[in-house]
């Protein structure tokens, strides 16, 4: 079967993040045509998120005069990590796509302190913000440390990372900006289409107690838990993920309500 009658899979990579690190997961997913939503030269939050959703619109409206929409053959899904999973959200929230598939999810990033188990404090990411334009590449450097477990570095996860520095300093500052403000549990209710979550238990960015309060608010939801995974956890789990995906992606055929 041709890779366009399986379906279309948008990228919304993590922050600071170049999109080239799905390309080992993608490589294992021929059946689909995979297309990347590129913010990474955002000058504003609000440019940010209107690109994200420009590019969605590129794809599926055929005639801009009179908003037609012209669906790809075969599903339109969209595949967010991290901050990327915050504009998935958001974008099917508007009806965008026909399904997610979310790395590192939550609904909302930053948390006061009562909430502290559930994210990240405001303080820190506005010191992250004041330290990029400082010295953008500790910034970049301390952020990555953070991305995987002790023994996911020991393993030599790290090494499968693109370089830092494939975005403009005004994308990395629009980004954080949108971590501080971007929250999704208003929009949830309206998410109709399936989703599937991959969640490392060990995750120290988007902790693994965020994602039961995501996969709790949404109608049509599945998580696979990967143990004792940091943040990135389809790094050297690719062939797993793949499977999981492809499962998912079948699994209406036996009557599971949560699939594709």
């Amino acid at each position: 079967m041709n890779a366009s009658t399986k379906g279309i899979v948008l990228w919304l990579t993590g922050w600071s993040l170049p999109d080239k690190v799905f390309d080992r997961l993608r490589k294992l997913l021929p059946e689909y045509t995979h297309l990347s939503i590129e913010y990474n030269a955002s000058d504003t939050p609000e440019s940010m998120l209107a690109f994200a959703e420009s590019a969605v619109k590129r794809i599926l409206i055929a005639d801009e005069a009179d908003c037609s929409i012209r669906r790809p053959r075969g599903p339109v899904l969209i595949s967010g990590w991290s901050l990327g999973s915050l504009l998935a959200l958001r974008l099917a929230a508007h009806g965008y796509a026909d399904g997610l598939v979310l790395f590192g999810a939550t609904a909302k990033f930053t948390r006061p302190q009562t909430e502290s188990a559930l994210g990240f404090a405001d303080v820190h990411v506005r010191q992250m913000i004041r330290g990029i334009s400082r010295d953008r590449a500790t910034v970049e450097l301390n952020f990555r440390r953070l991305l995987f477990t002790a023994a996911e570095r020991e393993a030599g996860f790290a090494a499968f990372l693109p370089p830092i520095g494939s975005w403009t300093t005004p994308a990395l500052i629009s980004g954080l900006q949108i971590l501080r403000s971007e929250e999704c549990f208003s929009r949830l209710s309206g998410i109709a289409c399936p989703v599937l979550l991959f969640h490392g238990t060990a995750d120290q960015i988007c902790s693994y107690q965020a994602v039961l309060e995501l996969k709790d608010q949404l109608p049509q939801a599945k998580l696979v838990t990967i143990p004792a995974s940091g943040h990135v956890p389809f790094l050297g789990r690719e062939a797993s993920i793949a499977e999981e995906w492809r499962r998912w992606r079948h699994g209406r055929q036996e009557g599971d309500p949560t699939t594709i």
